[in-house]
């Protein structure tokens, strides 16, 4: 019984999808985290949290559309809402897994920190904290992706139990 309910949770045409999606909003943050510490001046470890927010809005519709298969669903709403929750678990798991290894890597094992120089973006790239950030969005790529199988794009009746205790 457990390996068939294995397999409907890690099945091979959803993880692809999952990763293609979530691949692109990885991008999106470490693109937004980058333009944010150029933009308004602020560290690496500070910019985890609004390009997360920034990734956070194209996922939603990116995962919904291509991958689970949910967009004739006709429960956005549900969701969404759904969606929100298990992104806030999310940002915590990326955020302490991104400072966690970044703490561990260069505090504990006295790693050096690598900087490459873009010459075409006049662009410094501190390797070490790329390195650890996806370290951080690996983890929260594996929760995400079992969370928003089994919750977010499935009917639990969470969503109605919500709407009750609200009103």
């Amino acid at each position: 019984m457990t390996q068939i309910k294995q397999n409907k949770i890690f099945n091979p045409k959803d993880i692809i999808a999952y990763f293609l999606v979530a691949g692109t909003g990885a991008l999106i943050q470490l693109v937004s985290s980058s333009l944010i510490q150029d933009w308004f001046n602020i560290s690496w470890s500070d910019s985890i949290v609004p390009s997360y927010i920034i990734g956070f809005f194209w996922g939603f519709t990116l995962t919904k559309l291509f991958a689970f298969d949910a967009r004739r669903s006709n429960q956005t709403r549900r969701e969404m809402v759904k969606f929100l929750m298990v992104s806030m678990v999310s940002l915590f798991i990326t955020w302490a897994f991104t400072i966690g290894s970044s703490k561990f890597l260069v505090d504990y094992l006295g790693m050096e920190v690598y900087k490459v120089k873009f010459s075409f973006a006049k662009k410094e790239v501190n390797v070490t904290e790329m390195v650890c950030y996806v370290i951080g969005m690996g983890f929260s790529f594996v929760s995400n992706y079992i969370l928003h199988k089994t919750f977010t794009f499935k009917s639990t009746g969470f969503y109605n139990r919500l709407k009750v205790l609200i009103r």
